[in-house]
C-alpha cells in the first residue's frame, strides 16, 4: 500500500515537473544560443509569457479551416503529454512505469505528427500542404530508425519497457558497447528532426520555403498557437528525458525511494536536462542548417546506424 502510494506521488510530481519545465528547457536553449552568438538573448521564461498570452486571445480561424484545425492542436498535446508521462524523470517505479513501452510512446509521438499534419493540410494553403508533405516524408525514415532503436534496446534490456531498459543500463549489465552508441546517434538525429532543430529545420525563422513545422502552423493563432507551442516544447523535453532515461540512467530514484532520493534524482535530472541543452545549443550554433532535399539522407544516415547497432547486437549475443 506505502508503495503505491509512493509510485501516486511520483507520478504526480513527475507530470507537474515536465509541464513546468517543457517552456522553461526553450528558453534555456534560446538563451544559450544567444550567449554562444555574442547576443543577450530573450529571458529564460519568455516561452510561458508568450504561452499565457496567447491564451488570453481568441484563434481566429480560415474559412476554409474545418473541425479539424479546432481539435487537432489538443489531440497532439494529450499525445503528447501523455508519452512524456510514461517517461522516467527524477524516479523510477511511477504508477505508469508498466504502461512505459517505447513502442507506445513512438506510437503517441506518431498520432500528435498526424494531427499536426492534419492541420497544415486542413486550411488548404499551400505552405500548410508543403510543410505537412515534408513532415511525413521525414516520418517514414526516422520512425523505421526509432523501432530498430527499440528493438536494439529490447534485446539487451529483455524487454521494451523503459523502466527496465533504464535500470539495465544503470546497473551497468551490459557493459560498454559499440552498438549503445550507434544508437544514441541514431536517436539524437531523429531527436533533431522530430523537433524540427537544425540542420534538419530551423524553429526561428517563418521566411524560408525550405521551412517544415512552422508551416505548418502559419494559420494558427491565439490559444490554438499557444497549445501548439506548449506541445512543442514537451516534445523537446520528452525527448531530452528520454535520452537522458536511456543513456543517461545514473542518479535516478530507484523503485520505492524516499524523499532523499527523490531530491538528488531532481538535482541531476536538472543537470541533465541542462547538459543536453547546452550539447544542442552548442551543436545548432556550430552548424548551418542543411538543404531541405538532404534530410533524407541525413535520417537515411540514422536508419543505417540503426541497423549497424541491430546487427552488431545479434552478432555478439548470437543470436544471428
Amino acid at each position: 500500500m506505502l508503495q503505491a502510494f509512493g509510485s501516486l506521488i511520483t507520478q504526480l510530481l513527475h507530470v507537474a515537473l515536465i509541464l513546468a519545465v517543457a517552456p522553461v528547457l526553450v528558453g534555456v536553449v534560446r538563451w544559450l544560443k544567444a550567449r554562444l552568438m555574442g547576443r543577450r538573448g530573450p529571458h529564460l521564461l519568455q516561452p510561458w509569457r508568450d504561452i499565457l498570452k496567447l491564451l488570453r486571445k481568441r484563434p481566429v480561424m480560415a474559412e476554409t479551416a474545418s473541425v479539424v484545425s479546432q481539435a487537432t492542436p489538443y489531440l497532439a498535446l494529450g499525445a503528447t503529454a501523455l508519452a512524456a508521462a510514461l517517461i522516467p524523470s527524477f524516479a523510477q517505479g511511477m504508477l505508469l512505469a508498466p504502461l512505459a513501452d517505447l513502442v507506445l510512446i513512438g506510437g503517441l509521438l506518431a498520432l500528435a505528427r498526424v494531427c499536426l499534419a492534419l492541420n497544415g493540410h486542413d486550411a488548404g494553403t499551400p505552405f500548410g500542404g508543403m510543410g505537412a508533405a515534408r513532415e511525413m516524408t521525414f516520418a517514414v525514415f526516422a520512425e523505421p530508425a526509432l523501432l530498430v532503436c527499440v528493438m536494439v534496446l529490447a534485446v539487451l534490456a529483455g524487454g521494451s519497457n523503459l523502466d527496465a531498459i533504464a535500470a539495465t543500463l544503470r546497473e551497468g549489465a551490459v557493459g560498454l558497447r559499440i552498438s549503445l552508441l550507434f544508437a544514441a546517434l541514431s536517436l539524437i538525429a531523429v531527436m533533431l528532426a522530430e523537433n524540427a532543430r537544425i540542420p534538419v529545420d530551423n524553429p526561428a525563422t517563418h521566411l524560408e520555403l525550405t521551412m517544415v513545422h512552422e508551416a505548418m502552423l502559419l494559420e494558427a493563432s491565439g490559444r490554438h498557437l499557444a497549445v501548439w507551442e506548449m506541445q512543442a516544447a514537451l516534445k523537446l523535453t520528452l525527448w531530452f528525458a528520454l535520452l537522458a532515461a536511456i543513456f543517461i540512467p545514473f542518479g535516478t530514484a530507484p523503485a520505492g525511494g524516499g524523499p532523499l532520493a527523490w531530491g538528488i534524482g531532481l538535482a541531476l535530472w536538472i543537470v541533465k536536462m541542462g547538459v543536453l541543452a547546452l550539447g544542442l545549443a552548442f551543436f545548432e550554433s556550430a552548424i548551418a542548417k542543411m538543404r531541405v532535399f538532404r534530410v533524407p539522407d541525413f535520417l537515411g544516415g540514422a536508419l543505417l546506424l540503426a541497423v549497424l547497432a541491430a546487427a552488431l547486437i545479434f552478432f555478439s549475443m548470437g543470436l544471428a
